[in-house]
């Protein structure tokens, strides 16, 4: 008897013990590197929450210790030209970013574009029957529900309003990004009328049947592509790292299907996560050079 519980107590030690061995075994095969320590900068704005944690995660399943930091817009520039910081994939140009490029463009690394295709101007659902801001009459009660004041883009949609004849009477209503998209949507479920300053990437591109007014002027509407800039000396440092945010680049679907699934309710790191799963292929194009560089190293 107390042979056989000898015998019982052996196979069940010995089950333990490659129970343990097999949790503990967490390898990660696609490693490249042991644990190296990268920052990347990023402001609050939903595009670049979205971009950030993906390749923060791309760079994690590399091996690294990647950290993400939330900076003010110009702070985020003086942290990538100081060196405090080692990159970001954040920097909308020519337009937006542009006074921090003139400013800090000798300090930095302009590593290239992420995201092309950005774009501001009036947006409408696609249900209205107007396809520029000179169609525009006396619908939606003669208001554009704009965002903060003070933006660029409300300033620029400020000055179609005064520019267009038939605008005359048209006021641009100042709110927030979360209170116009909330109008928006309200708008869109009673098929309701409704102008409002946009910008893709966003969400609401995802979610909504949408469409820009054409503005034959140029007051609103230039094309602005998203880059990716890294500190000096970064590529020296770490080349691995440099070549994955060098090939980092995808496209508005891409980018709008991470943030609508954060705007939807879940974190983004799950959303990052979830888009990498379902686009390795892509993560594939961005570590290709990567892993190449680690097999010569």
């Amino acid at each position: 008897m107390g042979k056989n519980w000898k015998g019982i107590g052996l196979v069940v030690l010995l089950g333990l013990v490659l129970l343990l061995a097999a949790c503990g075994d967490d390898t990660n095969e696609d490693a490249l590197v042991d644990g190296d320590k990268i920052e990347l900068a990023y402001v609050t704005w939903d595009t670049e929450v979205a971009s950030t944690h993906v390749v923060g995660a791309v760079l994690e399943d590399l091996g690294y210790d990647t950290s993400l930091t939330t900076l003010d817009n110009a702070i985020m520039w003086e942290s990538i030209a100081s060196g405090e910081a080692d990159a970001m994939v954040s920097a909308w140009l020519p337009v937006t970013h542009g006074p921090q490029l003139e400013e800090f463009e000798d300090d930095i690394d302009r590593l290239g574009v992420n995201l092309e295709g950005g774009k501001i101007g009036y947006v409408v659902p696609s249900y209205m029957d107007v396809d520029s801001v000179e169609d525009l009459t006396t619908e939606a009660d003669q208001t554009v529900v704009g965002i903060e004041p003070g933006s660029g883009t409300v300033a620029a949609s400020i000055e179609v309003a005064e520019t267009y004849p038939n605008l005359e009477d048209w006021e641009v209503q100042t709110s927030s990004s979360g209170a116009m998209t909330t109008e928006l949507g309200e708008a869109i479920a009673n098929e309701e009328e409704i102008v409002v300053t946009g910008w893709t990437p966003h969400w609401k591109f995802q979610k909504y049947d949408l469409k820009f007014l054409e503005e034959p002027k140029g007051i609103i509407g230039a094309d602005e592509d998203i880059e990716t800039f890294a500190r000096l000396g970064l590529k020296e440092d770490d080349p691995i790292a440099y070549s994955v945010l060098e090939n980092f680049k995808w496209e508005l679907d891409d980018i709008e299907n991470v943030m609508l699934e954060i705007q939807e309710g879940a974190t983004p790191e799950e959303a990052a996560r979830n888009w990498i799963d379902e686009n390795q292929d892509k993560v594939d194009e961005w570590t290709a050079e990567a892993k190449e560089i680690a097999e010569e190293s």
